[in-house]
């Protein structure tokens, strides 16, 4: 029996994989071409990835960044887009995280909760600089799917790991 039209359909693991590889290959991407073309390109191609892969268009996104402490909480997609390449001044320490040329993203999941049209997914990534260089981070994500079948961040927490010293 076929799926109704506007039924919300599961999100699947795979779906989860694959959506956070093309985030990663987004942030890659965002380095890449502030290196090679400059700011305003940056701007455009981290534009294009919030777009692709955050929520803000329907609502908010409970969007917690790693580096910010000032205005940790960005609901909006000028707070994330300021995240990713700065240039903002309601964010002054914003010094865009995604400018740094990483040169690749790694995903380590840790575990998923799936309930229907909403998944949970945490665990650490690693923002690579070189083959041997990288930094680890913890995240929580939170995913829906929109109208159109395509998994949508409503929740993005990450931190650097716990360092008693």
């Amino acid at each position: 029996m076929a799926a109704k039209k506007n039924q919300k359909q599961t999100i699947t693991k795979e779906e989860i994989k694959k959506t956070q590889v093309a985030w990663g290959n987004g942030i890659v991407k965002i380095g890449e071409a502030y290196t090679n073309e400059g700011y305003q390109k940056a701007k455009e191609v981290a534009t294009a990835l919030i777009n692709k892969h955050y929520d803000y268009q329907n609502e908010h996104v409970l969007f917690k960044p790693t580096l910010a402490a000032i205005k940790p909480f960005r609901l909006d997609f000028e707070g994330a887009l300021s995240y990713f390449v700065g240039g903002n001044p309601n964010y002054p320490e914003d010094n865009g995280f995604a400018l740094k040329p990483y040169i690749d993203v790694c995903w380590e999941n840790k575990g998923d909760r799936i309930t229907g049209n909403m998944a949970v997914s945490m665990g650490h990534y690693y923002f690579y600089i070189t083959p041997n260089e990288f930094v680890k981070v913890e995240y929580s994500f939170a995913y829906t799917k929109d109208k159109d079948g395509q998994l949508k961040i409503v929740l993005h927490h990450s931190s650097l790991p716990y360092n008693p010293e």
